[in-house]
Protein backbone atom coordinates (compact mmCIF):
# COMPACT_ATOMS: atom_id res chain seq x y z
CA UNK A 1 0.00 0.00 0.00
CA UNK A 2 1.27 3.47 -0.66
CA UNK A 3 0.26 6.72 1.37
CA UNK A 4 -0.44 10.48 -0.29
CA UNK A 5 2.88 11.13 1.49
CA UNK A 6 4.49 9.25 -0.95
CA UNK A 7 3.11 10.75 -4.35
CA UNK A 8 5.55 12.11 -6.66
CA UNK A 9 4.96 12.85 -10.62
CA UNK A 10 6.03 9.46 -12.38
CA UNK A 11 4.14 7.13 -9.46
CA UNK A 12 2.13 4.55 -10.68
CA UNK A 13 -0.92 3.57 -8.46
CA UNK A 14 -3.85 1.36 -8.40
CA UNK A 15 -7.35 2.54 -7.90
CA UNK A 16 -10.54 0.22 -8.10
CA UNK A 17 -8.23 -2.33 -10.01
CA UNK A 18 -7.26 0.24 -12.72
CA UNK A 19 -3.70 1.49 -12.82
CA UNK A 20 -2.85 5.07 -12.83
CA UNK A 21 0.46 6.77 -13.30
CA UNK A 22 0.29 10.25 -11.34
CA UNK A 23 1.22 13.39 -13.82
CA UNK A 24 0.45 16.02 -11.24
CA UNK A 25 0.03 16.47 -7.64
CA UNK A 26 -0.58 19.41 -5.08
CA UNK A 27 -0.54 18.91 -1.30
CA UNK A 28 -2.83 21.85 0.35
CA UNK A 29 -3.81 22.68 3.65
CA UNK A 30 -6.73 24.79 4.45
CA UNK A 31 -6.86 26.87 7.16
CA UNK A 32 -10.32 24.63 8.23
CA UNK A 33 -10.29 21.21 8.33
CA UNK A 34 -8.21 18.37 7.35
CA UNK A 35 -5.47 18.40 4.32
CA UNK A 36 -5.48 16.60 1.43
CA UNK A 37 -4.11 15.87 -1.89
CA UNK A 38 -5.12 16.92 -5.48
CA UNK A 39 -3.86 15.38 -7.97
CA UNK A 40 -4.44 14.58 -11.78
CA UNK A 41 -4.14 10.70 -12.90
CA UNK A 42 -3.59 8.82 -16.16
CA UNK A 43 -5.14 5.48 -17.11
CA UNK A 44 -2.65 3.57 -18.09
CA UNK A 45 -5.04 1.23 -20.17
CA UNK A 46 -6.65 3.90 -21.60
CA UNK A 47 -4.67 6.60 -21.47
CA UNK A 48 -7.72 9.07 -20.40
CA UNK A 49 -6.73 11.78 -18.02
CA UNK A 50 -8.90 12.47 -14.60
CA UNK A 51 -8.89 14.72 -11.40
CA UNK A 52 -8.85 12.77 -7.99
CA UNK A 53 -9.09 14.42 -4.48
CA UNK A 54 -7.33 12.02 -1.72
CA UNK A 55 -7.99 13.08 2.21
CA UNK A 56 -4.18 13.64 3.45
CA UNK A 57 -2.76 9.68 4.92
CA UNK A 58 -5.17 8.03 2.43
CA UNK A 59 -3.79 4.89 1.31
CA UNK A 60 -4.18 3.67 -2.18
CA UNK A 61 -3.16 0.30 -4.02
CA UNK A 62 0.08 -0.29 -5.60
CA UNK A 63 -0.61 -1.82 -8.96
CA UNK A 64 0.97 -5.10 -10.60
CA UNK A 65 3.58 -3.44 -12.86
CA UNK A 66 6.27 -5.67 -14.19
CA UNK A 67 8.99 -3.43 -16.34
CA UNK A 68 10.95 -6.43 -19.28
CA UNK A 69 13.12 -5.98 -21.53
CA UNK A 70 11.56 -6.26 -24.99
CA UNK A 71 13.37 -6.10 -28.66
CA UNK A 72 10.66 -4.70 -31.00
CA UNK A 73 10.12 -7.00 -34.22
CA UNK A 74 7.78 -5.34 -36.44
CA UNK A 75 4.00 -3.75 -37.07
CA UNK A 76 1.61 -5.69 -38.91
CA UNK A 77 -0.54 -2.72 -39.70
CA UNK A 78 -2.80 -2.63 -36.28
CA UNK A 79 -0.62 -4.06 -33.84
CA UNK A 80 3.45 -3.71 -32.84
CA UNK A 81 5.13 -7.18 -31.97
CA UNK A 82 7.47 -7.45 -29.31
CA UNK A 83 9.77 -10.49 -28.18
CA UNK A 84 10.69 -10.62 -24.48
CA UNK A 85 14.50 -11.15 -24.28
CA UNK A 86 14.97 -12.95 -21.06
CA UNK A 87 12.25 -16.35 -22.70
CA UNK A 88 11.96 -15.30 -26.21
CA UNK A 89 8.10 -15.26 -26.06
CA UNK A 90 6.50 -12.68 -28.46
CA UNK A 91 3.93 -10.04 -27.21
CA UNK A 92 1.40 -8.01 -29.17
CA UNK A 93 0.87 -4.19 -27.79
CA UNK A 94 -2.25 -2.86 -29.72
CA UNK A 95 -1.72 0.77 -31.64
CA UNK A 96 -3.95 2.04 -28.87
CA UNK A 97 -1.81 1.17 -25.85
CA UNK A 98 1.72 2.87 -27.59
CA UNK A 99 0.14 6.49 -27.10
CA UNK A 100 1.76 7.52 -30.33
CA UNK A 101 5.52 6.23 -29.73
CA UNK A 102 5.31 3.64 -32.35
CA UNK A 103 7.07 6.30 -35.12
CA UNK A 104 10.06 6.13 -32.60
CA UNK A 105 10.69 2.47 -32.83
CA UNK A 106 13.53 0.96 -35.06
CA UNK A 107 13.61 -2.36 -35.86
CA UNK A 108 15.50 -4.79 -33.48
CA UNK A 109 15.28 -1.46 -30.67
CA UNK A 110 15.52 -2.77 -27.17
CA UNK A 111 12.67 -0.75 -25.01
CA UNK A 112 11.36 -1.41 -21.41
CA UNK A 113 8.03 -2.61 -21.65
CA UNK A 114 5.27 -2.41 -19.11
CA UNK A 115 3.07 -5.41 -18.54
CA UNK A 116 0.01 -5.44 -15.90
CA UNK A 117 -1.45 -8.78 -14.74
CA UNK A 118 0.21 -10.28 -17.72
CA UNK A 119 -0.90 -8.15 -20.56
CA UNK A 120 1.24 -5.37 -22.18
CA UNK A 121 -0.09 -1.78 -21.59
CA UNK A 122 3.08 0.31 -22.96
CA UNK A 123 6.42 0.88 -23.47
CA UNK A 124 9.10 3.34 -22.04
CA UNK A 125 11.28 4.89 -24.61
CA UNK A 126 14.47 7.37 -23.81
CA UNK A 127 14.71 10.58 -23.90
CA UNK A 128 15.61 11.07 -27.50
CA UNK A 129 16.79 8.68 -30.27
CA UNK A 130 18.72 8.63 -33.74
CA UNK A 131 17.18 8.40 -37.39
CA UNK A 132 17.73 8.58 -40.19
CA UNK A 133 16.17 11.37 -43.02
CA UNK A 134 14.67 9.35 -45.92
CA UNK A 135 12.73 12.14 -47.58
CA UNK A 136 12.94 15.89 -47.41
CA UNK A 137 13.49 18.64 -50.27
CA UNK A 138 17.30 19.15 -50.86
CA UNK A 139 18.87 22.15 -49.27
CA UNK A 140 19.71 25.34 -50.78
CA UNK A 141 23.40 26.64 -50.65
CA UNK A 142 23.29 29.63 -47.87
CA UNK A 143 20.56 27.80 -45.92
CA UNK A 144 21.40 28.71 -42.29
CA UNK A 145 20.72 27.09 -38.43
CA UNK A 146 18.42 29.89 -38.13
CA UNK A 147 16.29 30.12 -41.17
CA UNK A 148 13.03 28.10 -41.31
CA UNK A 149 12.05 24.53 -41.55
CA UNK A 150 10.80 21.91 -43.57
CA UNK A 151 8.86 18.57 -43.38
CA UNK A 152 11.17 15.29 -43.34
CA UNK A 153 10.10 11.82 -43.35
CA UNK A 154 12.06 9.45 -41.49
CA UNK A 155 13.12 5.84 -41.72
CA UNK A 156 9.96 5.12 -39.18
CA UNK A 157 7.79 6.76 -41.28
CA UNK A 158 7.40 9.68 -38.76
CA UNK A 159 7.31 13.39 -40.09
CA UNK A 160 9.41 15.58 -38.38
CA UNK A 161 10.09 19.51 -39.03
CA UNK A 162 13.71 19.88 -39.34
CA UNK A 163 15.94 23.11 -40.44
CA UNK A 164 16.29 23.64 -44.31
CA UNK A 165 20.25 22.57 -43.72
CA UNK A 166 18.74 18.96 -42.85
CA UNK A 167 19.22 16.74 -46.24
CA UNK A 168 18.18 12.77 -47.28
CA UNK A 169 20.64 10.01 -45.91
CA UNK A 170 21.53 12.66 -42.71
CA UNK A 171 21.00 11.02 -38.80
CA UNK A 172 19.33 13.53 -37.01
CA UNK A 173 18.24 13.20 -33.00
CA UNK A 174 14.58 13.57 -32.15
CA UNK A 175 12.52 14.33 -28.81
CA UNK A 176 10.16 11.01 -28.18
CA UNK A 177 8.23 13.30 -25.71
CA UNK A 178 7.11 16.37 -28.66
CA UNK A 179 8.85 14.72 -31.41
CA UNK A 180 10.70 17.78 -32.49
CA UNK A 181 13.96 17.62 -33.81
CA UNK A 182 17.20 18.55 -31.56
CA UNK A 183 20.48 18.21 -33.60
CA UNK A 184 22.54 16.09 -35.95
CA UNK A 185 23.50 12.74 -34.48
Amino acid sequence: MLSTTDFRKGLKIELEDTPYEIVDFLHVKPGKGGAFVRTKLKNLLTGGMQDQTFRSGEKVGKPDLESRDMQYLYHDGSSYVFMDMGTYEQLTMEDESMGGKGGFLRDGQTVKALIYRGRPIGIDLPAAVVLQVVETEPGMKGDTVSGGSKPARLETGLVASVPLFISQGDMIKVDTRSGEYLGRA
